[in-house]
């Protein structure tokens, strides 16, 4: 096992104590790993406190919540376990006052035996309490009835609605109403590229073959409900939202809210891939894709893969979206629009040109061809000696080069910087531009029907640029 902790044992709480000596306004109990929003006034004068938690291994979750406008306090379990009672109480008391503490839970047995009577215990003791259950994961549709559905990254959302409706002077039962409806509308489902490694565990919860995924998993590490075959991103986008949309009853007009949450081992390039995907799909659909977001929000260690949430809106729960909110992981309002495209400037328009030299353009397209056959061989010795990208980028020079119009093979010094031209266009990195500048100073001081002794002129000016 790879990782950057110290003691397996202690990895939750230093977790912890590294967060809040980031985060100023988050402060940790000493004898409980909760952490409370800093300086919260006095019970009495205290508003409604949500609070959530449960396992670590999902963070930001649950602590990157808690904050002004989200969660007053985060309740920490081990990797992957539930948090005791005695711990969940004590993040109550240290929360919340006589106006009382919602506490959003996500559907796990342990979440909800110990949340559940801390509730109890803290009810006895004067201060009112409700829990909300999530159980937002529709991969389960066809296994297990609703109220039996696992709690997965939809909750974040959940949390930003409870947590506006408690800062903005709501009792009890109404922000519970709040959280409990919208959690009865939230549909979210993932796919996993491969499994996580549990720091006491010390390997991974299972093996994937290279071309395998896992659909519909949970968030601790375990598989999903069915193993499926690698497919091309758009593809695993469109029958992950088939399922949300289908389950959740969504139709065309719907305005609706999308969260696009990394599983922990998932860079921002494939997580913008898939939301790109998701964003079109919606509105393909003819729904209103009012709010979006996507980045790690309850991940699931460093497992590879995404999931999904989507969330119907009305008036008043995009108002609560809305409403400010500031904790280290909330990424803030989540405002979109339709993509901005900007054309790009026109060309100058090209002079007159004579008919196409055959032999000119037949030398080329051996050059294109060589290239193609190539790629393999010189991906091979660009990962051994740089970064391995430039197989491809020579079949992408070939494949610019074949394009090239027949106004661009008159003349030696113009089908040349027509070259240079193109690979500048096609080819991204270093080797862009290492040709395009050799073909255009080549192609500077040849003359339209060059010697054999001129060739070789260009060909060291080339060299040399």
């Amino acid at each position: 096992m790879k990782k950057l902790v110290n003691d397996p044992r202690e990895v939750v709480r230093e977790m912890l104590e590294g967060l809040c000596d980031l985060h100023p306004g988050l402060a940790l109990l000493a004898d409980e790993d909760v952490v409370v929003r800093a300086g919260l006034p006095a019970p009495a004068a205290r508003p409604v406190a949500v609070l959530s938690g449960g396992g670590a291994g999902h963070e930001p979750a649950h602590a990157g919540y808690v904050g002004p406008g989200l969660l007053a306090g985060a309740i920490a379990g081990d990797v992957f376990t539930s948090p005791s009672v005695d711990a969940v109480l004590a993040g109550i008391r240290a929360a919340a006052g006589p106006a009382g503490a919602v506490l959003v839970v996500k559907n796990y047995t342990g979440d909800r035996l110990n949340f559940g009577l801390a509730a109890e215990l803290a009810r006895a003791e004067g201060i009112p309490c409700e829990v909300i259950v999530v159980a937002d994961d529709v991969a389960l549709r066809d296994t297990v009835p609703p109220e039996r559905r696992r709690g997965i990254a939809g909750t974040v959302l959940i949390h930003k609605l409870a947590g506006a409706a408690a800062a903005a002077g709501q009792d009890l039962a109404a922000v519970a109403a709040v959280a409990r409806a919208a959690a009865a509308e939230l549909g979210s489902m993932g796919v996993a590229l491969g499994a996580c490694t549990v720091p006491a565990a010390g390997r991974p919860g299972f093996v994937l073959g290279d071309a395998e995924i896992e659909l519909g998993l949970g968030i601790h590490g375990e598989q999903g409900v069915e193993r499926a075959m690698l497919a091309p991103a758009d593809a695993l986008v469109e029958r992950i939202m088939a399922v949300i949309i289908e389950d959740r009853g969504l139709r065309r007009g719907d305005p609706v809210a999308l969260l696009v949450n990394g599983l922990g081992g998932t860079p921002p390039m494939e997580l913008a891939i898939i939301a790109r995907r998701a964003i079109a799909l919606l509105r393909e659909r003819g729904m209103v894709v009012e709010r979006a977001w996507a980045g790690e929000f309850l991940t699931a260690l460093e497992m590879p893969g995404c999931s999904l949430s989507v969330l119907r809106l009305d008036a008043a729960r995009l108002a609560l979206l809305d409403a400010p909110g500031a904790a280290p992981a909330w990424p803030g309002p989540g405002r979109i629009a339709p993509r901005a495209v900007v054309p790009a400037p026109p060309r100058a328009a090209a002079a007159p040109v004579g008919a196409a030299d055959p032999t000119l353009r037949a030398a080329v397209m051996a050059v294109a061809a060589a290239l193609e056959a190539a790629e393999i061989r010189l991906t091979e010795l660009d990962s051994a000696a740089g970064d391995g990208d430039l197989g491809l980028s020579m079949l992408r020079g070939a494949a610019a080069l074949r394009a090239l119009p027949d106004a661009a093979w008159t003349d030696p010094p113009t089908a040349l910087a027509a070259m240079g031209e193109a690979l500048r266009r096609a080819i991204a990195g270093s080797s862009g531009p290492f040709y395009a500048t050799a073909l255009l100073r080549a192609a500077r001081g040849l003359p339209a029907a060059p010697g054999a002794a001129e060739w070789a002129a260009a060909f060291s000016a080339g060299v040399a640029a």
